[in-house]
């Protein structure tokens, strides 16, 4: 178990990773963040790349389609299909998780091609209103349990000691006001701060998806699915 000793107040922000259902704001973060740092690395997957990418284009900035690339092109592994697995790969938790002045870390970044990234945006598939329609099906509501979003928030979380993991789009302005005031990097307040919010978040998640599932009868759920094939699953 890794004990850090060694932190930094201020950290440049440098490398984003942006996977978000609700795209609002986008317009308003992504040509922030690159007045804030040019140079800066944008990854990011599916539906977001694409409305990115659109941003990007129509962006007074020159060159700045140049700054994002997709997921799939930095971890060497294509996207599963329907989307299901993008981001859980080594190259994106050893981003999120390898400390500042741990020389172990810097090798591991250094064996595998990796590069630290120093900001999460992600907010989750929206299972709470999901299921608060009615008529939804248990495979509807299964299918809208993310996976991925969940686990890059509590990684970047966890080492808020060096990433900053931002779960609402309201936070967007005051990140970029902060950015841009500090020469491109954001403080140890406002990460942990984000921090805070960002487990609270997952964990408000994961108590609806508990809650919905626990108020299911086996024979609901079965009935979802007609023509079952027991023992057909490997």
């Amino acid at each position: 178990m890794n004990f850090v000793d060694t932190i930094d107040e201020r950290v440049p922000i440098r490398r984003a990773l942006i996977s978000v259902f609700d795209k609002r704001g986008l317009d308003l973060l992504v040509p922030g963040l690159l007045r804030a740092n040019p140079s800066m690395s944008i990854l990011s997957t599916g539906g977001s790349f694409v409305a990115i990418a659109a941003i990007l284009g129509a962006c007074a900035q020159p060159g700045a389609a140049g700054n994002l690339r997709q997921v799939s092109d930095y971890t060497g592994q294509p996207e599963m299909q329907g989307g299901l697995v993008k981001t859980l790969d080594f190259k994106i938790y050893l981003a999120l998780l390898s400390e500042t002045y741990n020389p172990a870390h810097a090798a591991d970044l250094g064996r595998t091609g990796a590069q630290p990234i120093d900001l999460v945006v992600v907010n989750l598939y929206p299972f709470k209103e999901t299921v608060s329609h009615a008529g939804v099906t248990p495979e509807q509501a299964r299918a809208n349990i993310d996976i991925g979003g969940p686990c890059m928030l509590r990684a970047a979380a966890k080492n808020f000691l060096r990433v900053a993991a931002v779960v609402d789009p309201a936070d967007y302005p005051a990140i970029l006001a902060e950015m841009q005031a500090g020469g491109g990097s954001l403080s140890l307040a406002t990460r942990f701060r984000l921090a805070q919010k960002a487990f609270a978040a997952t964990a408000e998640y994961d108590r609806a998806i508990a809650g919905y599932l626990s108020g299911l009868e086996l024979a609901e759920v079965a009935a979802c699915y007609p023509g079952p094939r027991p023992g057909s699953a490997s």
